[in-house]
């Protein structure tokens, strides 16, 4: 199975896919960490959030292939990098479930963008200005909706389990 999170940063994606992750065994990978990566071998490096991706990618249908599943977690913020998620669970003849982390609060969302400290050693978190001037594309398919706006972690996996994995 392929879980393929998005939404913009401090929405809490991060958080929710690790746990996720961990609770069912999967694989977490984190578009972050692997830019994070990239930037330190190549602080010059060029078009790197399409390297970022297409690295994940890889990895993701790698891991699919061999039976794993993968929580693939990112901003996926436009239309051709949610296609290319499914691609890869496509290819790799894989389940693909995706879910859209959002925070309709805007307030609290911006009062975790502007006190959250980076858990990737080198990596420089986004303003709330960037955030909420991010291109971002609607998404225009079905998706599980997770609004972390005064839910817990708790309350968040829980409901994502039941909607990822029937009993």
């Amino acid at each position: 199975m392929l879980i393929i999170f998005g939404g913009l940063p401090g929405t809490g994606k991060t958080t929710i896919a690790r746990e996720l992750a961990r609770q069912i065994g999967a694989i977490h990978l984190r578009i972050d960490s692997i830019e994070q990566a990239i930037r330190d071998c190549s602080p010059d490096a060029v078009g790197l959030d399409e390297a970022g991706y297409r690295v994940a990618y890889a990895v993701a249908e790698d891991n699919l292939r061999v039976g794993r599943t993968i929580v693939a977690d990112s901003v996926n913020p436009l239309q051709i990098t949610r296609d290319a998620w499914l691609e890869v669970g496509r290819r790799a003849q894989a389940i693909t479930m995706e879910i859209e982390v959002v925070c309709s609060d805007s307030r609290e969302h911006r009062a975790r963008v502007e006190t959250r400290k980076p858990d990737i050693s080198g990596l420089r978190l986004p303003s709330w200005e960037q955030v909420i001037s991010r291109e971002y594309h609607p998404w225009d398919r079905e998706r599980i909706v997770i609004d972390t706006a005064n839910r817990s972690l708790e309350q968040n996996i829980k409901t994502l389990r039941e909607a990822l994995l029937p009993q």
